[in-house]
């Protein structure tokens, strides 16, 4: 081969040498295209398989219930309902009462905040409250409507011209603690208003202050010869004169028997309340506690009848006639019923001998007294109740309610002693917003002694009533 055929070959080897390297640049491109269309194929099956996946989960979904919603923080539900209606009342009795075991007539716990890190639930409620009144004439009292303050014939404070009053003493602060988790259903309970003795527009008074584990109960709470259940929703703060109200410094123990029954035993702080009008030296003395025991019975959306029993020792110190003792008895059979929709009856009949002090119109001693003869008698008691409350709609409701006393007094006792009185009431409430209530309510009393004097009296009372809860 010639020096020149070289030089032609050499020259035409890099004359191609672009073409053959575009050829390789085309070949290249072609696969790696190839293998891009392979791998959005790979990942469109990817995507296809989850699509599928959601698919069957949404419709699994859809067949599902869905979730409850979360309870707020303050419904805690740990509690048992107790078959007794909480009735909306002004005057309210019901939430002080102790329960047997964990009953409460509000097992969501309203109001009610957890203390942290623990299982104890604990409530403040403050109920401040005006009253303003009216006496069409002296009515004995000018804050509240007490039968047996009301002036007789032949006492120089009857009659009169009209009072107008404004007041708030039965302004309240109530303390709840519970632990319905915890062995034994703890609880604490703390009531106070201002109608102590003493002094000055509030003069401080507890109303309740008590604690019960395992269904014991001691401190100072109603009495077991009470039923709180059944108090009329009056606008009046002292309320009927025949209901049995008695707070006392106390031991309890409630037994539950069965899901509708339950007994109460107790024994009480004792007090004679003597009149020593045939022995102005005389004082009452008590060489044992009061004690008494109550059967109940209770139907969710029925009400609940109640009969309970006390017995007391009444005796006197500082006598002429000397140391004398008596036995004080009594019974007292109550019962509050559900009605026409939400409409309530309250009722309740009391008899025995002695029993003054747990009336609640005890502003005179006639527990016991003297005979002509010197003898120390139980003075026999006699009081009946009636209230009905009617709600007219969610915003007004009306009640009525009526109250009778009569004691038998003893031959002993000055002709000014108390004998009898009447009370009756009706009104109308308004629940003006949740927590807050108006209401307007007509009142007569009537008060006669043993001699025959009597006097009466007509108030008209406003009150307005907050309650945080």
């Amino acid at each position: 081969m010639t020096s020149a055929s070289k030089w032609a070959i050499v020259v035409g080897i890099l004359l191609c040498a672009p073409a053959w390297s575009g050829v390789a640049r085309a070949a290249s491109q072609a696969d790696e295209i190839e293998k891009l269309k392979k791998a959005v194929e790979s990942m469109q099956k990817v995507i296809d398989d989850q699509n599928r996946k959601i698919q069957e989960i949404e419709k699994a979904q859809a067949k599902a219930p869905p979730p409850a919603a979360p309870a707020p923080e303050t419904a805690l539900e740990a509690g048992a309902a107790s078959p007794v209606t909480e009735r909306d009342a002004l005057n309210d009795q019901q939430e002080a009462a102790p329960r047997p075991d964990d009953l409460t007539l509000d097992p969501k716990y309203r109001g009610f905040a957890r203390i942290p890190n623990t299982n104890v639930l604990i409530k403040f409620n403050a109920k401040p409250r005006t009253d303003l009144t009216y006496d069409n004439q002296n009515a004995g009292d000018d804050n509240r409507f007490i039968t047996a303050k009301i002036p007789v014939g032949g006492d120089p404070n009857k009659g009169g011209k009209p009072v107008f009053n404004i007041n708030g003493k039965g302004s309240q602060l109530r303390i709840d603690v519970r632990a319905p988790e915890r062995p034994g259903a703890p609880r604490f309970y703390y009531e106070n208003d201002f109608y102590g003795s003493g002094g000055g527009e509030f003069p401080y008074r507890v109303r309740h202050l008590y604690g019960e584990i395992y269904n014991l109960i001691v401190g100072q709470t109603f009495s077991v010869f009470e039923d709180p259940d059944i108090w009329p929703d009056t606008i009046d703060y002292e309320g009927p004169n025949s209901a049995i109200f008695a707070r006392r410094p106390l031991v309890r123990y409630q037994h539950r028997i069965g899901s509708e029954w339950q007994l109460n035993f107790g024994i009480e702080q004792p007090d004679t309340e003597l009149d020593s009008s045939g022995d102005p030296d005389a004082s009452g003395r008590n060489s044992w506690p009061d004690g008494g025991v109550n059967g109940r019975w209770e139907r969710a959306e029925v009400g609940h009848v109640q009969l309970a029993s006390i017995f007391r020792d009444l005796g006197v110190r500082n006598s002429t006639e000397g140391n004398q003792d008596v036995l004080g008895w009594g019974l007292n059979l109550s019962g509050g019923f559900d009605a026409f929709g939400d409409d309530s009856i309250q009722t309740q009949l009391t008899y025995g001998e002695g029993l003054f002090r747990y009336c609640n119109d005890d502003f005179q001693n006639n527990d016991a007294a003297f005979d002509s003869d010197g003898n120390l008698e139980a003075i026999p008691y006699f009081g009946g109740m009636l209230g009905y409350t009617h709600h007219w709609n969610d915003s007004f409701r009306s009640t009525g309610s009526y109250g009778y006393v009569h004691l038998d007094n003893t031959s002993g006792q000055d002709g000014g002693a108390y004998h009898e009185t009447h009370y009756g009431s009706l009104n109308l409430t308004w629940q003006l917003r949740e927590r807050l209530s108006v209401g307007l309510e007509e009142l007569y009393g009537y008060h006669k002694t043993k001699d025959g004097s009597h006097g009466d009296a007509f108030r008209t009372t406003v009150a307005l009533v907050y309650s945080i809860f």
